[in-house]
């Protein structure tokens, strides 16, 4: 019996690749000028960057619980085996709203077999897990080796970004408005990671070529065997500066294997136009 494979629009992978993998995608909630859109399906990043440099402020919400229940429902009555892979429990009420869908879908199909797997992770971090998955279950792991494996894989996944406009995490909270001025009169860049789930700032660096750098050696600092892992760079509508830091990166890494791709709406709309993002193992894993 061949398992489903599920995940969320904040992967950031292109549609394309899950149509590619048969990988089922539910979509985040993405609010702009009074009206509710759909992320990948209704709406696409660069409506949303537009918005936001017109001074708008596009609000996010987690998938549909109807959408939950619908895709769990079906494949239960299908007698399909399922994994979802799901965006950060810390940064949407995502994965929350599937554990109780799921529940939900038992009382009437008990056997129904399904694992959500909470990433802890967010845009392409979790989407190269997402990819990683599929690449296990061509290799033909059972259902417990492939969910052992797919969140061994989160564990270990590095974010290191940054973005060009606080201005854009001051309006969503993320900042204070006072911090978000100053920033932008001395052209501070700040360096943020995602731990246990959360977004966390690391640094505040002036320039954005300085970041880039930065971002550099705290790769070199947190991964390994980079020769022999995918990177994944993702970012908000500046894909210059995403191949000019893959570049540094084959300069100074080594680093063989890319993927690179637009950060999504429901992402986006948090982190804004010019945002960076970086993604590594800190792990040898196969």
């Amino acid at each position: 019996m061949s398992i489903q494979l599920l995940t969320d629009s904040a992967c950031d992978l292109p549609r394309e690749i899950l149509q590619e993998q048969n990988i089922i995608m539910f979509p985040l909630v993405v609010h702009l000028d009074d009206t509710d859109y759909y992320d990948t399906e209704t709406i696409d990043s660069s409506k949303v960057y537009e918005a936001m440099r017109m001074e708008k402020v596009p609000k996010t919400s987690q998938v549909p619980p109807t959408r939950f229940q619908d895709t769990f429902t079906r494949l239960a009555e299908e007698k399909k085996e399922a994994i979802y892979i799901s965006f950060s429990s810390e940064l949407s009420g995502t994965y929350q709203t599937a554990m109780l869908m799921a529940e939900q879908v038992r009382e009437q199909y008990p056997d129904f077999k399904l694992t959500i797997i909470n990433t802890k992770c967010a845009s392409l971090g979790m989407g190269l897990v997402v990819l990683k998955a599929a690449e296990y279950a061509k290799r033909g792991y059972s259902y417990d080796e492939l969910v052992t494996r797919t969140q061994v894989h989160a564990n270990h996944m590095e974010h290191i970004f940054t973005v060009d406009n606080l201005d854009y995490l001051a309006r969503g909270g993320r900042v204070s408005k006072a911090s978000a001025f100053v920033g932008g009169l001395l052209n501070i860049k700040p360096l943020l990671h995602v731990e246990d789930g959360k977004l966390i700032p690391l640094e505040k660096i002036r320039g954005r070529k300085k970041v880039l750098q930065r971002m550099l050696e705290v790769m070199k600092e947190r991964g390994t065997n980079f020769a022999g892992q995918t990177i994944g760079i993702s970012h908000g509508e500046d894909e210059e500066t995403a191949l000019y830091l893959q570049e540094k990166i084959k300069e100074q890494l080594g680093c063989e294997t890319f993927f690179i791709s637009k950060i999504g709406s429901a992402v986006g709309a948090h982190a804004g136009p010019g945002t960076i993002a970086l993604f590594f193992l800190n792990k040898e894993l196969d």
